[in-house]
């Protein structure tokens, strides 16, 4: 058996062979991500059966995944290993902590031929796809939150009075207010016509009038500065139209989410506290359920397991979290137990009783998210809804 180690990069990639002794074939073969450069690789591998090589690469990014395929397709068996386990190897190993491509492609095929490692799948197309809506959802709703802040601070600026009109200065009422009118000097300079403009687009049209007429008089007491205000009218102009365009573009990814959803028939969506778009989330995160030998495997791929340094006779527990693995599937998780043990007398009870053990809020809410996780994976495992024990 061969070992091949290829360590990733972005626009170059470097290949190393060793057999089954550990002996070096090869080493530092250097190739492009491209098809030409992939395929100077298998030529340097014609020599040798296909079955007789193993291949392993860490899950460096997003760039291992068209080298992954191109070599899938041509049917190589791949290993794909996740970065934490090729740094302890790194570090067990390498002691005199050099790091260069050579050294990293030589220790990816050692590390395979030793043989204890966690495999990364590729997850399969719907999982995927879900997964790629999902946290470009989660990338669109943080750059909303981005812009808001922006509108916000150039309104403290030149119109401090203007957010204590509204409970959500971004309903769609404010909004199309703002597309208008955005400064105190503005809206001192009301006149009918310019209410009829706003009123055009909005839907409680007597609710937005009443609105106009208070801000219009706020505006005359206003502490906003006086100057360069154009400078700050277009911002906050264009804030808004980045905001109404990215909400569009949210509400195509929940519907897109929602079939994909519908299509997988999940009964994850029957926990409480799991929503369409935290179910949405966790099921793109876990990806096939049978990936998982159990339900501990979820615990620690979400990063909610405790760390641990053992040594004599101290224990070593220390009670912080790992937070290995999916962020996304953590925060997912985290939302969803907030919810339930609010809501849910089953994990509000739970919640309770951690808390009565004088545990933090915070503290409690993930022993909820780590309850919920043991219950998504009977669930899955089982493909059946879920039931509340009594």
């Amino acid at each position: 058996m061969f070992y091949l180690g290829i360590d990733i990069a972005k626009n170059t990639h470097v290949a190393s062979l060793l057999d089954d002794n550990g002996n070096t074939i090869f080493k530092a073969h250097s190739f492009s991500n491209s098809i030409k450069g992939t395929d100077s690789l298998i030529e340097k591998l014609e020599k040798y059966s296909i079955n007789d090589i193993l291949v392993g690469m860490e899950a460096t990014g997003h760039y291992w995944l068209s080298v992954y395929s191109y070599l899938i397709e041509k049917g190589f068996n791949i290993i794909v290993i996740n970065p934490i386990q090729t740094d302890g190897w790194r570090r067990a190993t390498e002691i005199r902590k050099r790091k260069t491509d050579i050294i990293d492609s030589i220790m990816i095929a050692d590390f395979i031929r030793y043989g204890n490692f966690e495999t990364t799948s590729l997850a399969d197309e719907k999982y995927l796809n879900l997964r790629n809506m999902t946290r470009f959802r989660h990338y669109l709703i943080e750059q909303t939150s981005d812009l808001k802040r922006k509108i916000i601070a150039n309104l403290d600026q030149v119109f401090p009075e203007y957010s204590s009109h509204f409970s959500d200065i971004f309903g769609q009422t404010s909004k199309e207010i703002l597309l208008n009118f955005n400064t105190a000097e503005d809206f001192k300079k009301l006149k009918a016509n310019d209410f009829k403009k706003v009123l055009k687009n909005v839907t409680l049209k007597n609710s937005a009038k009443v609105k106009l007429n208070n801000l219009k008089k706020a505006a005359k007491t206003s502490f906003g500065i006086n100057f360069a205000l154009d400078s700050y009218s277009i911002q906050i102009k264009c804030l808004i139209e980045q905001i109404k365009v990215i909400e569009e573009q949210i509400d195509l990814l929940e519907s897109e989410i929602e079939s994909i959803v519908k299509d997988l028939n999940t009964p994850i969506l029957t926990i409480p506290g799991i929503g369409p778009v935290t179910g949405a989330t966790i099921l793109a995160e876990l990806g096939d359920i049978n990936k998982f030998s159990s339900d501990k495997k979820i615990v620690a791929y979400a990063g909610l397991d405790s760390t641990v340094t053992q040594s004599g006779e101290s224990n070593g527990t220390n009670g912080h979290l790992s937070k290995r693995g999916s962020t996304h599937l953590r925060k997912a998780l985290f939302q969803a137990a907030f919810i339930a043990c609010t809501n849910d007398t089953v994990f509000k009870e739970f919640y309770d009783k951690k808390r009565s053990e004088g545990k933090h809020h915070l503290v409690a809410v993930n022993a909820v998210a780590r309850k919920m996780c043991h219950i998504i994976y009977a669930v899955l495992k089982k493909n059946e809804p879920y039931v509340e024990l009594k």
